[in-house]
C-alpha cells in the first residue's frame, strides 16, 4: 500500500454546491435565492437583532429596577474569619492592611464585620463599618472597635 493509493471511504465527501453556473447546473436563474427581495440581492445585510419588522425582544421585555449610582458596597468579614485569622497568625490587632495581605480583601474593598459566628480572641478590630451583634460581641471580650 502506497500514499498516492489512498482514497476517502465511498460516499464520505461531497461535491460543493456551485452556485450561479447556468441553468443546465439547476442551481442557476435565482441561484437558490428565491425571487425579488432585499435577500435575493447583492449586499444584503440585516441589523443585528431585527425581527422583520415585529417589535424586537429587548423592546417587548418590560423593564425594571434600579441601581444607585451613589450606594457603597461592603465586603462582609464575619467574626469567625477574624478568629481564624488571630489564630492563625497570632494576631492581637486586626486592620484593613492585615485583611488584605490574608487575602481576605483586596485593597480597594471597604470592610463590614459581621456578627457571624464565634468570636474567643481580644481583638482591636478597625473596619469601615461594623454591624451591631459585631460590636457587642467584640467588646464583650474587652477588645475595641475603630471605625476608618
Amino acid at each position: 500500500m502506497k500514499l498516492y493509493t489512498l482514497t476517502p471511504n465511498e460516499g464520505s465527501t461531497k461535491n460543493r454546491k456551485r452556485i450561479g453556473r447556468g441553468t443546465g447546473s439547476g442551481r442557476g436563474g435565482t441561484s437558490t435565492r428565491g425571487h425579488k427581495g432585499a435577500k435575493s440581492r447583492s449586499g444584503y445585510k440585516s441589523k443585528i437583532g431585527f425581527e422583520g419588522g415585529q417589535m424586537p425582544l429587548q423592546r417587548r421585555v418590560p423593564k425594571f429596577g434600579f441601581k444607585s449610582l451613589n450606594k457603597v458596597e461592603f465586603k462582609p468579614v464575619n467574626l469567625d474569619t477574624l478568629q481564624a485569622l488571630s489564630e492563625q497568625h497570632s494576631l492581637s490587632a486586626i486592620n484593613l492592611e492585615a485583611l488584605v495581605s490574608h487575602g481576605i480583601a483586596s485593597k480597594n474593598d471597604k470592610i463590614k464585620i459581621l456578627g457571624g459566628g464565634e468570636l474567643k480572641a481580644k481583638l482591636d478590630v478597625t473596619a469601615h463599618q461594623f454591624s451591631a451583634s459585631a460590636v457587642e460581641a467584640i467588646e464583650k471580650l474587652g477588645g475595641t472597635v475603630n471605625k476608618i
